[in-house]
C-alpha cells in the first residue's frame, strides 16, 4: 500500500538510507523516484521482472533481456537504461505492436519505466530527426527529471546527424511556454556536455546555434537559464571571443537580472583564467 507519508516523502540522501517498503515499491513501479539518490537505486532487473508481465511482454523476451543485462558488470542506471531501451527496440522494431508498446511504456507511473521510451523512438532509422524530436516531445515535457534527462541523452547522437536542421526545429522549442522543453533546446545541442560526447561542430562555430540561444537570454525560468549559462560557458573553453562578446551585446541589449545571471554564469572558465 502507498502511504500519504510515502506519497510526500523528500527521499533519502543516501542509498542505504532508503526505506525498504520505499525501494519495493520502486523495484515494483508502483511508485516514482523523487531524488537522484532513489533513481539510481533503482534495480532494473527486479523492475523488468515486476513490470514486464504487466505490460504483456512474453516471458521469453523478459528472460532474454534480463539475460543481456545480467551480462554487464557494473551498469550505472544510465547504462542499465540504454541497453534495456536498445533491447527491447531491437526486440519490437518490426513488430505491430510496437506503437502501443510505445504509448503503454510512455503512460507507465514509474519515471524508470518511462525512461526506456526515449531509446525506442531514438533507435529508430525510419524516422526523421524531426519526427523523433515531435514523437519525443512529451517525454521532454515530462515532469520528472529522470525522464528529461535520459531523454536529451538519447536524441543528442541524432540531432548531431542533422544539426542544422535540428537547430532549426529548436529554435521554435526556445520559445515554447513549457520551461521544460525550452531547456531541453540548449541542453541537448550543448557543445561539451555531461557525461555524452562533445559536438565539434558547436565547439568550433558556437554562432550556428544562435537561433536557439537568441530566444532565451532573458528566460524567467532558473532551470532554463542555467542551461543557457551552462551551453556558453562550453562554448567559452573553445570559442571565448564569441561568449564574450555575445555576453556584452546581451548585457546591453537586455539590462535585467535573468540575463546578467545567465552571463555570469556564461563566463565563470573565462573568469577563473583571468585570475590566474
Amino acid at each position: 500500500m502507498v502511504t500519504e507519508e510515502i506519497k510526500q516523502r523528500k527521499g533519502a540522501r543516501k542509498l542505504q538510507d532508503i526505506p525498504e517498503e520505499v525501494l519495493m515499491l520502486l523495484n515494483n513501479g508502483k511508485i516514482e523516484t523523487v531524488n537522484l539518490t532513489e533513481w539510481l537505486a533503482i534495480d532494473h532487473v527486479q523492475l523488468i521482472n515486476n513490470v514486464f508481465p504487466e505490460l504483456n511482454i512474453p516471458g521469453a523476451i523478459q528472460k532474454a533481456i534480463i539475460g543481456v543485462v545480467s551480462k554487464e558488470k557494473k551498469l550505472s542506471a544510465m547504462q542499465a537504461i540504454q541497453l534495456i531501451g536498445t533491447q527491447l527496440f531491437e526486440t519490437y522494431k518490426k513488430n505491430l505492436k510496437f506503437p502501443a508498446l510505445v504509448e503503454a511504456f510512455s503512460k507507465h507511473l514509474s519515471d524508470s519505466v518511462r525512461c526506456y521510451v526515449p531509446y525506442l523512438l531514438a533507435l529508430d532509422e525510419s524516422l526523421s530527426v524531426e519526427e523523433k524530436l515531435k514523437k519525443s516531445k512529451h517525454l521532454v515535457a515530462d515532469h520528472h527529471f529522470g525522464v528529461r534527462e535520459v531523454v536529451w541523452m538519447a536524441l543528442r547522437p541524432e540531432i548531431e546527424k542533422e544539426l542544422d536542421l535540428a537547430i532549426s526545429f529548436l529554435s521554435n522549442w526556445s520559445k515554447n511556454e513549457d520551461e521544460n522543453i525550452r531547456r531541453f533546446a540548449t541542453e541537448v545541442t550543448r557543445p561539451r556536455g555531461v557525461w555524452c560526447k562533445h559536438i565539434q561542430k558547436l565547439k568550433d562555430t558556437p554562432e550556428i546555434a544562435l537561433p536557439i540561444l537568441e530566444p532565451l537570454k532573458a528566460d524567467p525560468s532558473k532551470y532554463v537559464q542555467n542551461s543557457v549559462g551552462n551551453w556558453l560557458n562550453d562554448a567559452s573553453k573553445s570559442r571565448p571571443d564569441f561568449v564574450i562578446e555575445l555576453c556584452e551585446r546581451w548585457e546591453k541589449e537586455s539590462p535585467v537580472s535573468s540575463t546578467k545571471y545567465i552571463v555570469k554564469r556564461a563566463k565563470r572558465t573565462i573568469a577563473k583564467a583571468k585570475k590566474k
